[in-house]
């Protein structure tokens, strides 16, 4: 799958799933821009991309700000006369039960793993619309196709990106913009790092493979659906969870 002379945007990029994005991206021959609100992690990943001979730069975003967002879309612009792919990776999560959690919570978890994506994609797409070209992929979780004890409001933050990756696909097809999600499973990650270690284990006992995820068989999907190789699918949801998920 090669993206040569595409421009890639990578949410949540200095690490986890969206750095082994953007290597893939970048791998496959796209210029990729890399935004995370972690400066010195988002720098020292583009810095290793061109290390390799990739197309990479960095741009601090915070997806949680109106304003950040509409300088990193400008600066985006700036160097780039077009945004080819846009993959929404950047999120959040805390495992607690709901009774324990409060609304200052809930709210920081819906403001980075649903309305961050609304407003990043909201940014981008007029431009996409206007060229009618482009893919967005949307990260979600399968917590959101069959919830997650611990993290009730993540999954419902992460259902929200689905419904609204099959909403957006119908508003944008004729366009010609291909709109599509994957929702990972438990994924080897420095999130998944921070979950007490009996929780773990458990999850992996569960999953049919035995094992966690490695961020770039995430990569792997995201790298199809930014790819001329899904040109005709649209509201899409793929699960990459080792038979954790087996939804339909």
């Amino acid at each position: 799958m090669k993206l040569n002379g595409k421009t890639a945007v990578v949410t949540g990029a200095a690490s986890g799933i969206g750095l082994a994005t953007a290597q893939a991206l970048a791998a496959a021959g796209a210029a990729v821009v890399l935004g995370d609100i972690n400066v010195a992690g988002g720098e020292q990943a583009a810095a290793q991309l061109k290390a390799t001979g990739c197309n990479a730069s960095f741009m601090p975003l915070d997806i949680t700000d109106d304003a950040a967002i509409a300088r990193f879309r400008d600066a985006v612009y700036a160097r780039a006369e077009a945004v080819d792919i846009l993959v929404n990776v950047a999120g959040w999560s805390k495992v607690e039960a709901f009774v324990n959690t409060t609304p200052e919570l809930w709210q920081k978890l819906i403001d980075l793993n649903y309305t961050g994506t609304l407003r990043i994609t909201h940014a981008f797409l007029p431009h996409m619309i206007a060229r009618a070209t482009g893919k967005i992929v949307l990260v979600s979780s399968d917590a959101g196709r069959a919830g997650s004890g611990g993290e009730a409001v993540y999954a419902g933050s992460k259902g929200a990106v689905i419904a609204f990756t099959k909403s957006l696909a119908r508003e944008t097809a004729r366009y010609k913009l291909n709109v599509n999600c994957v929702c990972p499973g438990p994924t080897d990650t420095p999130l998944l790092a921070s979950i007490p270690e009996k929780q773990r284990e458990a999850l992996m006992r569960a999953i049919p493979f035995r094992r966690f995820a490695r961020p770039s068989e995430v990569a792997d999907a995201i790298l199809f659906f930014a790819s001329d190789r899904s040109s005709y699918l649209t509201g899409q949801v793929l699960s990459v969870s080792g038979g954790l998920t087996m939804t339909d």
